[in-house]
């Protein structure tokens, strides 16, 4: 694990246990909560620094823009739907990068790439449902968990360090995304296409940590 990773990493950490004091009206504190410090597999929760939306309230143009009538049940999602047409734009985007994988990257290589932009840029809770879907997808739980408990930087294979090598270069900074990074998708069998949905589901990823860490904080269940 690089040095950088570690720095953001704790500095995610930092910044999830310690959440906001309710200094300011209309920030939300949990002083109970139950703070994961490690990157996990597991499902844990999330809890918003700002109220969310309460359901029974929802409009019709804000079912709209949570696109599923069934993610209202999420603080974030009514959180995010507070400008519908936003998270509408935002949601069809998420949807067509990961959900339409009938030609170009297989489903869990697009997991994977937004579980390792999100393991670079320490975000537990994105990091622990993408890697578990990229499991799911992929069947190789042991290759997930060793990105998870050793980092970026953790062994393995040819296809799959590339497709972490690429996202993490592009979620440091797009400018450290270079032709060696497509050269190395394109050597492990990667075509046009599949190159293109590494660079999205990247990119979408690193800058959904950024709002995911920016206005709240993961979770455990009650119990762990």
């Amino acid at each position: 694990m690089t040095e950088q990773t570690i720095d953001r990493a704790e500095a995610a950490t930092t910044c999830t246990a310690g959440a906001p004091a309710p200094a300011a009206a209309g920030i939300l504190s949990h002083p109970e909560a139950s703070v994961p410090l490690a990157f996990t597999q597991a499902e844990i929760g999330w809890l918003p620094w700002l109220e969310p939306a309460e359901e029974a309230t929802l409009t019709e143009r804000q079912y709209e823009g949570l696109v599923d009538r069934g993610r209202a049940k999420s603080d974030y999602f009514r959180l995010l739907v507070r400008d519908p047409d936003i998270l509408r734009a935002r949601t069809l985007t998420d949807k067509d990068i990961f959900y339409n994988a009938n030609d170009g990257l297989p489903r869990a290589e697009r997991e994977l790439a937004a579980a390792a932009t999100s393991r670079f840029n320490g975000c537990i809770f994105c990091a622990s449902v993408h890697a578990r879907f990229a499991t799911h997808h992929s069947k190789r739980h042991d290759d997930v968990q060793r990105l998870l408990d050793d980092g970026i930087d953790a062994v393995q294979d040819a296809a799959w360090r590339a497709i972490i090598d690429a996202s993490v270069a592009l979620a440091a900074t797009p400018s450290r995304l270079e032709t060696r990074h497509l050269d190395a998708l394109r050597a492990a069998g990667f075509d046009e296409q599949a190159v293109s949905d590494v660079i999205h589901s990247a990119a979408f990823f690193n800058w959904a940590n950024r709002l995911m860490l920016s206005i709240g904080q993961p979770d455990n269940p009650p119990g762990e």
